[in-house]
């Protein structure tokens, strides 16, 4: 992950690295480099080259380009990544808007408002790139991020798909064999398979018994006989290689 900051003052965009560097050492989890440019026409070549960032914070006023022209040029490169106004002045908040920018931030900044932009940014780029499991529901064909799937259950030829925040999402009836139909899911390295009804995300276990895998919700998910010794196997692989 990478953020560019560019202001023409090389007052401002050091208080703006500094809060970002503070941000980092209080959110330990949220890992990112910082590129800063005081030079808009530098920042504006680079753009042009396509050498895109995943989150800008600009200066909305600024010599030769402003900051709405480097949204501009961020824009008609295809680019969807997260835009942030800092300004000395709120008259241009509707260019902001047109820009698509998720954040206008008055200067001097404050402190509190930029990590509320920055958690919405970094959340808004992890869910944007991240990978979907697509089910085809009543109510149509919905999406949601394979990380937060806790496990996925057959019901009566129905998928349930338990997500992490407690969300249960249906599917319609499904065609083909759980197997089948959840293969997609099952060859990702979190997902195990421990029952001909279950396929659990390894990530939200809390508890493995011996016929049993206890989630972070509550759940007790049975384990079949016949799969107990892979499951175990597995498990412990998993948990090896996530600790190491």
């Amino acid at each position: 992950m990478k953020i560019t900051i560019c202001d023409d003052s090389i007052k401002d965009l050091l208080k703006t690295e500094k809060l970002l560097l503070k941000y980092k050492a209080m959110r330990p989890d949220r890992d990112f480099e910082i590129e800063k440019f005081s030079d808009p026409s530098r920042l504006s070549q680079k753009i042009s080259e396509g050498k895109l960032t995943d989150i800008y914070i600009l200066d909305m006023l600024m010599p030769g380009r402003t900051g709405i022209d480097l949204g501009n040029l961020i824009r008609m490169s295809g680019c969807e990544n997260v835009i942030i106004y800092i300004t000395a002045s709120d008259d241009y908040a509707l260019d902001a808007y047109g820009v698509r920018a998720v954040r206008y931030l008055l200067k001097p900044v404050d402190e509190s408002k930029l990590y509320e932009a920055l958690d919405y940014a970094l959340s808004y780029t992890n869910v944007k790139t991240e990978s979907m499991y697509l089910v085809k529901t009543k109510t149509g064909l919905q999406q949601r991020p394979y990380s937060k799937i806790e496990y996925i259950e057959n019901v009566s030829r129905k998928q349930e798909i338990h997500m992490a925040d407690g969300e249960i999402i249906k599917s319609l009836f499904i065609r083909k064999s759980f197997e089948e139909e959840t293969l997609e899911v099952s060859r990702r390295r979190n997902f195990l398979q421990i029952h001909k009804s279950f396929l659990v995300n390894l990530d939200y276990v809390k508890q493995l018994t011996q016929d049993s895998m206890v989630m972070e919700s509550g759940s007790r998910l049975p384990i079949s006989k016949a799969k107990a010794a892979k499951v175990k196997r597995e498990y412990l692989l998993f948990v090896s290689g996530k600790y190491k």
